[in-house]
């Protein structure tokens, strides 16, 4: 989990792939989706995922225009190329990934 408005900054521009899982304490879909989400993640071992509590960073919430949770940002070379919030479909979130994924690593020769 990331702690401060730099370590999410941090997290960012240090890997190629990023997905921030922005969520609640009180959030019960957060709590149902998070391992969901983990496990598709699996497949992806190149994208690194962490989770924001928007309770106790609420700076993350005006930077990364965080309106509801969860909120799902997915960034490659630090641009966000992917939002999702509210409702959130695993099987659409992961046909958007995976359509990135494979163009970023074709180019670069994966």
């Amino acid at each position: 989990m990331l702690n401060s408005l730099k370590s999410i900054d941090n997290f960012i521009n240090k890997n190629k792939f990023a997905l921030i899982f922005f969520s609640s304490n009180n959030c019960s879909v957060c709590t149902v989706l998070l391992p969901k989400i983990e496990e598709m993640m699996k497949k992806y071992p190149e994208i690194k995922i962490k989770k924001v509590l928007i309770d106790e960073i609420k700076e993350a919430s005006g930077k990364y225009s965080i309106f509801t949770v969860p909120t799902i940002l997915f960034f490659i070379d630090g641009k966000e190329i992917i939002r999702n919030g509210r409702f959130i479909s695993v099987l659409e979130l992961e046909k958007k990934i995976k359509k990135y994924y494979k163009i970023i690593k074709l180019d670069l020769g994966y």
